[in-house]
């Protein structure tokens, strides 16, 4: 049997994942098999597009939480977090160049995404081209529409 890689998480990332397992394993287990209880009233099953939609459901939560629990048992949590350059679990405070303005970005791991809050993968292009860099230095970045460019001003542990 092939070992498998394991999966970087934060903290806050692993914790997550533990509370959406649970909630899973629980109420949504609970609410699908309520559901089928009913669609079985409903009389002869072998016609009843009810039990069959609950009854696929319940087969990709259970397949769901495999995989979660796969992925909890796999997960490295990044807790030695260093700010001397650019790693997951910082926050990059950067200038933009072009739009005269500062952003904040939190790296995470793939699975942590959340571009809404500012939370990149270390493996986008923006990730790549900020690991291992350092406060100060000034990064060049292709973007759809040219070549960004940004100063790394900041470099902290993300709380």
């Amino acid at each position: 049997m092939e070992e498998k890689e394991a999966i970087l998480l934060t903290e806050e990332g692993y914790k997550k994942l533990e509370d959406e397992l649970t909630y899973l394993k629980g109420t949504k287990k609970m609410e699908i098999a309520e559901r089928i209880k009913v669609a079985r009233e409903f009389g002869d099953i072998s016609e009843n597009s009810e039990y069959d939609e609950a009854k696929n459901e319940q087969a990709q939560l259970e397949a769901k939480i495999i995989e979660m629990e796969n992925t909890l048992r796999t997960a490295k949590i990044v807790d030695k977090i260093s700010t001397k350059s650019v790693g997951i679990g910082v926050t990059v405070s950067l200038y933009d160049y072009e739009f005269d303005e500062n952003i904040d970005y939190h790296i995470v791991p793939a699975t942590e995404i959340d571009v809404i809050n500012n939370k990149i993968s270390i493996e986008s292009p923006v990730g790549k081209a900020l690991f291992g860099k350092k406060k100060g230095e000034e990064i060049e970045i292709e973007v759809p529409n040219g070549i960004a460019k940004y100063r790394i001003d900041d470099i902290k542990k993300t709380v």
